[in-house]
């Protein structure tokens, strides 16, 4: 009989995880449904203004830095392996599209090289960011 009461003692002496757990996962479950998945180029720019202008999500953003430098996910790249980047991001996301987002004083052969590649690799939808004027 003191085999069973020792049983008892102990298993309520002992604490239960299970609640615990299940917060965590709950919490889990929140903080990835909540978490925001807008992509940003990796740099700050001006954007020339124009008279219609509309950003909507995407799933590829360029930006080109008023030096001409390419950014495309957070990283700089060599406008040589523009192409090959582009390739790489729109086979993740075959549906998605194109943002280039010049700064005002980047050069338009950038933009054009940008959207140049993008035609050759199929993304039709492609778009240039700017302000709204």
């Amino acid at each position: 009989m003191s085999r069973n009461q020792n049983t008892a003692e102990e298993e309520a002496g002992a604490i239960d995880l299970t609640p615990m757990l299940d917060v965590v996962f709950i919490m889990l479950i929140f903080f990835i449904v909540t978490a925001t998945f807008i992509k940003e180029p990796g740099v700050d720019v001006l954007k020339p203004e124009a008279t219609q202008a509309e950003l909507k999500a995407t799933s590829i953003l360029v930006a080109i830095k008023d030096n001409d430098e390419i950014w495309i996910a957070k990283e700089k790249v060599d406008e040589r392996q523009v192409k090959l980047t582009l390739e790489r991001l729109y086979a993740e996301n075959p549906k998605g599209w194109l943002v280039i987002q010049p700064d005002k004083k980047a050069s338009i052969e950038k933009i054009a090289l940008i959207a140049d590649a993008a035609r050759k690799i199929g993304i039709e939808k492609v778009s240039v960011a700017t302000e709204k004027s």
